[in-house]
């Protein structure tokens, strides 16, 4: 997977979300969305994957190499959940490369930055640094 696939990943969020009028019907699809999340096991709920910075928990598991990197993640709340679905999307399965490479441009794209309340957009920050962090070290291993 490379940087094409997160761009093209990053243009679907942005047609769904430009599907609907308002904020009302984007908050509730990105709970949707968080719903979706697969769950995480208790045991993976630990500290060593808890993103600081967030007001919720969230824990965010990366497996794989510099080739691929496989990420799963949960959270206590539900827009968060959903939130973390969309970085999930446009970063799990890709190589630590495209990663570290493409910022989440969706995130302005569809008015997130706007939308949230400073804690939450500090928050989802810490999760692309979190999974950014994790691109880095994929990759210093790599090497």
């Amino acid at each position: 997977m490379n940087a094409s696939s997160i761009q093209n990943a990053q243009q679907e969020i942005i047609d769904e979300f430009g599907l609907f009028d308002d904020w009302t019907g984007r908050y509730q699809y990105l709970i949707d969305l968080g719903r979706k999340l697969p769950p995480l096991p208790d045991a993976e709920r630990i500290d060593a994957n808890k993103v600081d910075g967030c007001q919720s928990q969230v824990w965010i598991v990366v497996s794989g190499d510099a080739n691929r990197l496989d990420l799963r993640a949960a959270s206590d709340s539900a827009i968060v959940s959903g939130l973390v679905a969309l970085l999930l999307r446009v970063y799990s399965g890709q190589s630590a490369r495209a990663i570290l490479d493409t910022d989440p441009s969706f995130i302005n794209a569809i008015g997130l930055g706007k939308h949230l309340s400073p804690t939450r957009s500090n928050g989802l920050a810490s999760m692309v640094k979190t999974i950014k962090a994790h691109a880095a070290h994929a990759l210093a291993q790599d090497g």
